[in-house]
């Protein structure tokens, strides 16, 4: 049997692999806890998931969705922006619902990147931004995040070559998987070099309501000219604890948006609108739900950093995301260091080097884990002790 050579070049999607090894061990009856997936485990709060109830009675909601979205979510979407972050955006021409950002992101490529062409993409950084590069037929030039540079690209090191044919650049903040935040300073340099090279920028902004230590992460579309080259993706997932309601909106340029909108509906139906509805409710909704869930995620990081510590790992508080980013000692790869901690320790943590080369030294650890399951991963964690490496 012949596959396309698309399916050939993209290397399996990281956490299926995970999902396996986890499904392997319970196979074995082993209780395995993963720090894994950043899958909140807060419920979605009640009166949205009320709303879904009742719009599910309406049959009017039985029948196919439009691909822009209903006129009241888009509406919605572009009030909280305005309220959050000062934004004026129409609802008609600048705002479009997804089926969840992740599928927004993977069909962006799709309008932007013709075959031979070459996206700026951070590394590490979310799979989904190389892979839909990929699947468009062009190519990654990768943008080492590294910690000495706070994890943003440093824009003085892409070769001037590669800037002048590179149509994208993908950026993330709050940034998964490294809890990095960028300010509005790096984000106008940004709009100046992406003006200066013709390049569209894409912001996956889907963590800026989770956010630690009374920090408010901005938006890459408060930058003066932004949005004459760029979209960003904002996800209800992180935001509402919204995960498998699978529901999130792109903003920015009219143009922009509407190629976006001629790819989704030649490929998609839309999000169901029983489920648009629940993030009209959302996003019309108070914010005092966000504020004591990111307080129940600031105690378990700094809960989860204490045990890492503990063990001999370097750690840097994330400002923001659902995420710890833990350096691990010289001599593992993250790849071994995670195979132990499945292997002695029935635990599941991330690879850093699953997001990248740049992200080899690094495991990714999820906040997103009921409290009693958090605190017994933990006891676990802290009663290891990391081997010594043999030198040679």
């Amino acid at each position: 049997m012949r596959l396309s050579k698309r399916i050939e070049k993209v290397p399996p999607y990281l956490f299926v692999g995970i999902s396996r090894k986890i499904a392997e061990k319970k196979a074995q009856g082993v209780e395995v806890i993963s720090f894994g997936i950043g899958d909140p485990d807060i419920p979605t709060p009640s009166p949205i998931v009320d709303t879904l109830r009742e719009a599910a009675l309406d049959t009017r909601n039985h029948r196919y969705p439009e691909t822009e979205g209903l006129p009241a979510f888009r509406e919605a979407a572009a009030g909280w922006y305005w309220r959050r972050f000062g934004l004026s955006l129409d609802p008609k021409t600048e705002v479009l619902s997804l089926i969840g950002a992740k599928e927004g992101i993977g069909h962006a490529s799709f309008c932007f990147i013709d075959p031979g062409d070459i996206a700026l993409v951070p590394d590490p950084g979310y799979p989904v931004y190389s892979v839909g590069t990929w699947f468009a037929g062009g190519e990654c030039h990768w943008m080492p995040l590294l910690e000495e540079n706070a994890w943003l690209p440093d824009l003085d090191a892409i070769p001037a070559d590669v800037a002048s044919k590179a149509r994208v650049m993908w950026l993330n903040y709050p940034n998964n998987p490294t809890g990095a935040l960028a300010d509005l300073d790096y984000f106008s340099k940004v709009v100046d070099f992406a003006k200066a090279n013709d390049i569209l920028v894409m912001h996956d902004a889907c963590y800026t309501e989770v956010a630690y230590d009374g920090l408010r992460p901005v938006s890459f579309l408060q930058v003066p000219g932004a949005k004459d080259i760029s979209l960003e993706f904002h996800s209800l997932s992180k935001s509402y604890n919204m995960t498998g309601w699978r529901l999130g909106v792109a903003l920015g340029n009219a143009e922009l948006i509407n190629a976006l909108m001629v790819v989704k509906s030649n490929l998609d139906s839309g999000v169901p609108q029983a489920i648009q509805m629940m993030g009209i409710e959302a996003l019309n909704g108070p914010v005092d739900s966000m504020d004591g869930r990111n307080a129940i995620y600031q105690r378990r990081r700094d809960r989860l950093i204490e045990a890492l510590r503990r063990v001999g790992l370097h750690v840097d508080p994330p400002k923001a995301s659902l995420y710890v980013w833990a350096k691990i000692p010289e001599g593992y790869s993250s790849a071994e260091l995670t195979e132990m901690l499945l292997e002695e320790r029935d635990i599941v943590v991330t690879p850093g080097s699953g997001y990248g080369r740049h992200g080899e030294g690094y495991i990714r650890l999820s906040l997103t884990i009921a409290d009693d399951d958090f605190e017994r991963g933990l006891e676990r964690l802290e009663a290891w002790t990391i081997p010594a490496k043999a030198t040679a």
